[in-house]
């Protein structure tokens, strides 16, 4: 989009200079009316072109962090509800604010609002930032005059997600760490450990020395691991990193989000979660006033699982055709019953937003506990795991040593 600079007067004939981004001339004029102002001179600016790297933004942040987002959000709702001038609010949050990344975009948040966008247009620019549930609530609260309220919205919804996801972060942790110490103790043993063991078993029981099958076992296991490392460990590696990039593409992932929800123990957790973003947003969105097939549509996309994706995408389909979303969502068995149960109450009450909160909000709730119990039997399994894994290197090397003490005997 063209770049203008321009110089205009206000109403007490103080000189404003600044830059903005519209179509052409006409829009600028335009937004400078718009906003009290009388253009005394635009011009158009040139693209500066360079082939050189510019080093200072290579490594600049560009990504905003959750809980400065968060804040950001609190902050903007709390100055607009004390009736703070939007464009002076920005302004005063991009001063003060510590993210890097924040501080950019909010600056050119604020030169495109200053030139005639809304807040809810200026801030899809930034999609990476600012989803499109974000973008949505706050142009459905610009176009009701409810921003303040639609922002606080915003801030407890993203607060509750945040919260969900440190929690299971936090929860993954641990076992996590336990299988990646697994692997390198597994290796470790592999390669300098039983090597050691096998040439003093054999030196002890000498050449013809029948060794125990364990023993055997993992003698050769240790032979391949030592012979074939350099094989071994960059096939592993690309096989990670194969499956990783798979499940980024449309096909791995839907792939992927099946297996979680057909696996016992995971399928709990990734349905109610989903269910719990699901209810909070289309919540959300209903609350601020955005259409039904809209909030569908945007819904589908922030749940953050592709069945259910599809399953959302389908049913704005049949929303559309007539039918009730209650009647729809209890025919698809990824939805609990007591979420087409409580939607019913909704449509029958016109309060649709308010019981879903108690849905997102109870669903949540069993998130926690899910999350508990499943580490709780994750945690055992994995120690589990590590002793077996021990107890078969020293039963490797005890037999042997038993039969050679028998046969001194």
């Amino acid at each position: 989009m063209p770049r203008f600079s321009y110089t205009a007067v206000d109403i007490s004939n103080k000189v404003i200079k600044g830059r903005t981004e519209l179509a052409d001339r006409a829009s600028v004029i335009a937004a400078l009316t718009k906003q009290g102002l009388r253009p005394v001179s635009i011009r158009k600016l040139k693209d500066k072109k360079t082939s050189s790297i510019d080093f200072n933004n290579l490594f600049r942040q560009t990504k905003v962090k959750r809980d400065n987002l968060v804040i950001f959000t609190r902050q903007l709702s709390a100055m607009v509800g004390a009736g703070v001038p939007l464009l002076r609010a920005l302004s005063s949050l991009q001063q003060h604010t510590e993210d890097v990344a924040l501080k950019d975009i909010l600056a050119t948040v604020t030169k495109d609002v200053e030139g005639g966008m809304t807040l809810g247009g200026a801030l899809a620019k930034h999609p990476a930032n600012f989803n499109d549930v974000y973008v949505n609530m706050v142009r459905a609260g610009e176009s009701a005059g409810i921003l303040d309220e639609i922002l606080k919205r915003l801030a407890f919804q993203q607060e509750r997600n945040s919260a969900i996801r440190k929690k299971v972060k936090s929860a993954m942790t641990y076992p996590m760490v336990l299988v990646v110490i697994t692997v390198l103790a597994f290796f470790g043993l592999m390669l300098f450990v039983v090597p050691q063991i096998g040439e003093i078993v054999r030196g002890l029981g000498g050449p013809e020395a029948k060794l125990p099958g364990i023993t055997l076992f993992m003698l050769g296991i240790s032979d391949i691991v030592t012979g074939y490392w350099y094989i071994i460990f960059p096939a592993l590696i690309g096989l990670v990193l194969l499956i990783i990039q798979y499940t980024r593409t449309p096909r791995g992932k839907r792939q992927l989000h099946a297996l979680l929800l057909k696996t016992p123990g995971i399928r709990g957790i990734v349905q109610k979660l989903a269910v719990a973003r699901f209810s909070r947003t289309f919540s959300s969105l209903m609350g601020a006033g955005v259409a039904v097939l809209q909030a569908l549509d945007v819904t589908s996309r922030a749940v953050g699982n592709v069945l259910f994706e599809e399953a959302l995408q389908q049913a704005a389909k049949e929303v559309k055709n007539g039918r009730q979303l209650s009647v729809v969502i209890a025919r698809n068995p990824l939805f609990p019953s007591i979420v087409s149960q409580m939607l019913a109450v909704g449509e029958e009450t016109g309060q649709t937003d308010t019981v879903l909160v108690k849905v997102a909000d109870f669903f949540e709730e069993e998130v926690d506990l899910s999350i508990d119990s499943v580490s709780s039997i994750i945690e055992p399994v994995m120690i589990i795991i590590m002793g077996a894994m021990v107890g078969l290197i020293a039963a490797s090397v005890m037999l042997p040593i038993a039969q050679l003490s028998q046969n001194i005997r």
